[in-house]
């Protein structure tokens, strides 16, 4: 009888190891549930890059947009070695270095104009944006943009003091300090679509930067299909004392401030106040991140920011662009925008110690695995819309065809209405319509995606009532 417990026991033991083993294997999302299991493998070419990501680099690059002492956007403009001028130079060599390790495929340039007199800037000042542009290698796809920035400014709690030193490691060297590594990394790899890296300047005077560019985006009909502002991206300490190595905040804005009465119609009858462009992009870099950045969670926050803060996916955001906000978990906000000073014991100021080098890296691996997927997968369907001038218990859906010469068809997906991720998925081929039976579009939400011939997915297309 002994013998027999023992080995009764050895037996649950093997099998609650064997349970425990399999859910250590679920992909993990921040809702709790299953990731989308479904996408490709990250390539070896792609899990290279990332892992070309360096820590020691990104602090460099800090401490070196630290030493330039304030990065104030009326700041010096011609002082060598102190002011926005100065580091604005640095980025664009830095840049330059990268383009040329390029094969041609990547060009940089200056944005600069005046912005005129405002309530943060007395007198009209120039502002210069740095971008670096990872042309796009396939015909078909290279209009695609996608657009990862951080700023270059900084300032002191009086936000008109320009003389002040202003060091701004985590606000924002640690976004800067990302984009460039991901530059440097990207720049040798080919990619269907184009990435624009880009530093702006006047974030802190009012977004300066960041509107004119994507108002000139706007303008010139650019096709911005997801843009990505690092903001803050560099402690993994929050003033409360809590430690969070291992999530990411990603802000998703809902329904467009400019929406119509006629989109907020359509938007009530199709229930979809979670599924912006901006939040479909989200969702898309919580799948990439879960395969390729496993150790990471993206956190996404249905909100267009933090309360009485904003960032440069703003204007984009305005400009009907989706574009979404990294930032990390618990803020200490004695170390932002504030005087360098030591008070009652505490060192106020934004400086290098207080950040976390590897916490950024893996920001940047998170960009870059989204950017890279993006880029490299097909872009997401266009006027996709449902059937909804008829009563059915099955669910018509149709859409424009893609134009890459690599796609291999379509997928439909679909998910209860109050679930935060998709959670079905139906292979529909090389087709621009489909009808989904005996699932009815009363009771679930859907969306429609493309996928290509080496798997790679695009965002999913929120479809409208036809």
């Amino acid at each position: 009888m002994k013998n027999m417990r023992i080995v009764l026991l050895l037996v649950l033991g093997a099998c609650l190891a064997a349970a425990l083993a399999s859910v250590a294997l679920v992909p993990r999302s921040a809702s709790g549930g299953p990731g989308d299991a479904n996408g490709p493998p990250v390539s070896p070419e792609i899990r290279q890059m990332l892992h070309d990501v360096s820590a020691d680099r990104i602090q460099q690059t800090i401490d070196k947009l630290v030493s330039f002492g304030t990065r104030h956007t009326l700041s010096s403009q011609t002082d060598p070695n102190r002011g926005i001028g100065a580091a604005t130079n640095w980025v664009f060599g830095q840049f330059q270095q990268d383009a040329a390790a390029s094969d041609g495929r990547m060009t940089v340039e200056e944005q600069s104009f005046v912005q005129p007199p405002g309530p943060r800037n007395p007198n009209p000042v120039t502002v210069t944006n740095v971008i670096a542009t990872l042309h796009g290698t396939q015909p078909e796809s290279a209009d695609r943009i996608y657009l990862v920035s951080g700023h270059l400014d900084t300032r002191c709690t009086d936000v008109l003091d320009f003389q002040c030193d202003a060091p701004g490691a985590d606000d924002d060297g640690s976004g800067v300090a990302a984009v460039l590594e991901l530059a440097r990394v990207m720049a040798t790899h080919k990619f269907d679509a184009t990435i624009k890296f880009v530093t702006f300047a006047g974030e802190e005077q009012g977004l300066f930067g960041s509107t004119f560019f994507a108002n000139q985006a706007k303008a010139q009909g650019l096709n911005i299909a997801g843009m990505f502002s690092n903001d803050i991206i560099g402690s993994s300490l929050g003033q409360s004392g809590e430690r969070d190595t291992s999530d990411v905040r990603l802000f998703a804005d809902g329904p467009p401030a400019n929406e119509t009465a006629q989109e907020a119609t359509l938007r009530r009858t199709m229930g979809g106040e979670n599924d912006s462009p901006a939040r479909q992009l989200a969702r898309f870099v919580q799948e990439q991140a879960d395969r390729a950045v496993p150790e990471m969670n993206v956190w996404i926050i249905y909100r267009r920011d933090r309360f009485l803060r904003g960032s440069d996916h703003t204007p984009f955001l305005d400009n009907r662009y989706p574009a979404d906000r990294f930032t990390e978990p618990n803020e200490d906000f004695r170390h932002e925008h504030q005087n360098v000073r030591v008070e009652n014991g505490v060192q106020f100021g934004d400086l290098p110690q207080f950040l976390d080098y590897n916490y950024i890296t893996h920001v940047a691996q998170i960009n870059g695995a989204a950017l890279a997927a993006l880029a490299n997968g097909p872009a997401a369907p266009k006027a996709v819309k449902v059937e909804a001038s008829t009563l059915s218990v099955d669910t018509q859906l149709e859409w424009q065809p893609n134009p890459e010469p690599d796609l291999a068809g379509y997928e439909i997906v679909y998910r209860d209405t109050t679930a935060p991720t998709w959670t079905h998925t139906i292979k529909v081929g090389n087709v621009t319509s489909y009808t989904v039976k005996g699932v009815t579009k009363d009771n679930y939400l859907f969306g429609v995606r493309a996928v290509d011939t080496d798997g790679n997915k695009s965002v999913v297309t929120f479809p409208v009532p036809k």
